[in-house]
């Protein structure tokens, strides 16, 4: 099941049946109300679900559809991201998410966090220890094994790829009068409400920048990323940012597509990503952005190097191995033997 999470992925809800590794089947159910009034209607659609083995729930809301009505043999929270205030510092919206968030926590029978920085944070705003359903960690993965890379001279195109939600953590703006001073094109994949703002300041900077906008078949977004030479993840550093939690997918995307990276020490991995994967850490100012963008791009000697480093690295995150592990762990595994 599809729920949009952002105005820009629209109102319609999408049903998707496999069968066989196949998919068999799709229903649509438009509800005429973006993100974030749609959130109150998503646990109705569908209105009544089957019952199924196993329920995954990746959001609070989500997870509870699985519990109440209990219409699962087993039910995991996968919480793709941890924010310790989501709708703001003591707001009622808050409030009911926190109260929500535990209520899962404690009452699914296991539980999935991206980060040991997101099971920390989510354990200690719920005060979740020895009352909760065991956590396993599972970072961002990679279809490794269809995933298009950059050619050992893509340090030739000159390109630097961008994909994410166009909001101000992103840094963007940034990262636009960094290519202008370094005199570098790029591609911008995503959508969001800075968009038309980013776009004019691009124009402004006499920036060569392409914005591809929301692009729906991640497919298209490997493609796009591996005709890039530099991946840029330019986070502002801020004490508030859900990234300092998080585990990005697009920093998983990047490498697995043999991209070196200019990024902020935002994310919990950045140091990781630094040490092994061809990723350089700079600070969250354009002439510092500029210098590790030229950086990449100057010695080809260097850059193939991390190139191989990021491909390298990227292999330890292959989504079939993630998957195979944490379906062995929660004995759910075609060769496990039933809990109950």
């Amino acid at each position: 099941m599809f729920h949009p999470l952002t105005p820009e992925q629209g109102t319609t809800h999408v049903i998707t049946s496999y069968a066989d590794g196949e998919r068999v089947g799709e229903r649509r159910v438009p509800l005429g109300l973006r993100p974030p009034a749609s959130f109150v209607l998503d646990p109705f659609v569908p209105v009544l679900p089957p019952h199924v083995d196993v329920w995954f729930g990746f959001n609070p809301l989500a997870c509870a559809r699985g519990l109440l009505p209990r219409r699962a043999h087993r039910v995991i929270l996968w919480s793709v991201d941890f924010v310790p205030d989501r709708f703001g510092r003591g707001t009622l919206a808050t409030r009911i998410y926190d109260r929500l968030d535990s209520l899962c926590c404690r009452r699914a029978d296991g539980r999935v966090e991206l980060s040991e920085a997101a099971r920390a944070g989510r354990n200690a705003r719920h005060t979740l220890e020895g009352g909760a359903a065991e956590a396993h960690i599972v970072p961002m993965g990679a279809w490794i094994d269809r995933v298009p890379t950059t050619p050992p001279d893509g340090d030739a195109r000159r390109r630097v790829v961008f994909l994410g939600h166009l909001v101000e953590r992103q840094g963007v703006d940034v990262l636009l009068d960094a290519l202008a001073a370094c005199g570098v094109a790029a591609d911008v994949i995503g959508t969001g409400p800075l968009e038309a703002e980013l776009r004019d300041r691009g124009s402004r900077l006499g920036v060569d920048v392409t914005f591809h906008g929301y692009v729906a078949d991640h497919r298209a977004v490997e493609q796009i990323l591996s005709a890039g030479s530099v991946a840029a993840a330019p986070y502002r550093r801020s004490d508030d940012t859900f990234t300092r939690y998080a585990d990005p997918g697009k920093l998983k995307a990047y490498v697995a597509a043999g991209l070196p990276i200019v990024m902020t020490d935002v994310p919990p991995n950045a140091a990781e990503l630094a040490a092994e994967a061809g990723a350089q850490i700079v600070a969250d100012d354009a002439a510092s952005i500029a210098a590790g963008i030229t950086r990449a791009l100057d010695s080809p000697d260097e850059w193939r190097a991390r190139r191989a480093a990021a491909l390298a690295y990227a292999r330890r995150f292959d989504w079939n191995v993630l998957l195979g592990e944490l379906l062995d762990r929660l004995e759910l595994s075609p060769s496990a033997k039933p809990t109950r």
